[in-house]
């Protein structure tokens, strides 16, 4: 798919990016470039791929919004194409609100000068269903519209925004993907931790699983493997035209089903802990991804429980796969 190219991920050494780089290699490409400031990322998510590839696997500790940064990492890598899943997790918004919004649009400025400039060949950019807020109509097509409820999801539709300007003036070669909830390896268990990690961290540590509001929330939950999949089928088909593409299961899944699902599999049968709902949080969401789905004949899709045991099993260390 990839046999001779040379790759750069931003944010490759997050959840999401490590498992690209492991799939870009996996793929044939010759190099792969990460940029990441480890805001989230850590080294053990690229420690397999540094094994298996030593020297093909370049690092850069910078932030993929300094432009300086950027020009220099481009002059020496010369990548072939980027993919950028480079941002700030969206609990973040509650810190700093200022930067979880800002990150994204100066990430995009960034690539998207470059790509114009000709330091590359083609974007793919991962943006987020956050961007559509709750649930207006369900299926959510890329034609929802933008309802934003936090400044990470205000970010992302103004990145999102910015590069379709880009293609727009430019004709650049941008393609736009709307991943909904990734789950799986990898997912970080520490600050900002959504919902998977922490409830897995709680019933291993014997405390009980915590649902903030009532639980009726939905989300599409979509395996990591999943994502990465579809992914490199986008960026290795070069007939994808420049546009917006949702990436989801088209699984509707309450988070008191969710919990109780992990439960299940942990075989854990105590009490579950109900808090206070969190500000902002969506309360439906459900992917149509038919429009991608067309073009790469059918999405990459794992049932939720068979990646619910998967995941589990590596964070309890049961699993073969670093």
């Amino acid at each position: 798919m990839f046999n001779g190219m040379t790759c750069l991920v931003t944010g490759g050494a997050g959840f999401i990016g490590s498992h690209l780089v492991d799939g870009l290699f996996a793929a044939g490409a010759v190099k792969v470039a990460v940029v990441d400031n480890f805001f989230l990322g850590t080294d053990a998510n690229l420690k397999a791929a540094q094994t298996r590839h030593g020297d093909a696997l370049m690092i850069y500790r910078e932030d993929a919004g300094d432009a300086d940064a950027m020009s220099a990492v481009f002059k020496e890598v010369k990548p072939n194409i980027v993919f950028n899943l480079a941002t700030k997790a969206l609990g973040y918004s509650f810190f700093n609100p200022a930067g979880a919004c800002s990150v994204n649009l100066d990430i995009a400025l960034v690539l998207a000068e470059n790509l114009r400039l000709g330091a590359y060949q083609r974007l793919i950019h991962l943006s987020t269903s956050e961007v559509y807020g709750t649930a207006q109509t369900v299926p959510m097509s890329e034609d929802h519209p933008l309802l934003a409820e936090t400044s990470y999801a205000a970010g992302k539709a103004a990145a999102d925004l910015l590069l379709t300007s880009y293609v727009n003036m430019f004709d650049l070669p941008i393609v736009i993907l709307r991943p909904f909830n990734n789950y799986g390896p990898r997912q970080n268990k520490g600050s900002f931790a959504a919902i998977i990690p922490l409830t897995i961290e709680r019933i291993r540590n014997g405390e009980a699983p915590v649902i903030a509001g009532d639980g009726s929330q939905t989300r599409d939950f979509i395996f990591v493997e999943d994502t990465v999949s579809n992914i490199l089928r986008v960026g290795a088909n070069k007939n994808i035209p420049n546009g917006i593409f949702n990436i989801g299961s088209g699984e509707e899944t309450s988070i008191k089903t969710l919990v109780d699902m992990m439960c299940k599999v942990m075989d854990y049968t105590g009490d579950i802990t109900y808090v206070e709902r969190r500000v902002a949080d969506v309360q439906r969401h459900m992917a149509d991804s038919s429009r991608l789905s067309g073009l790469i004949d059918g999405l990459t899709i794992t049932p939720l429980e068979d990646g619910m045991v998967k995941t589990v099993d590596w964070y309890l260390g049961k699993s073969a796969n670093p």
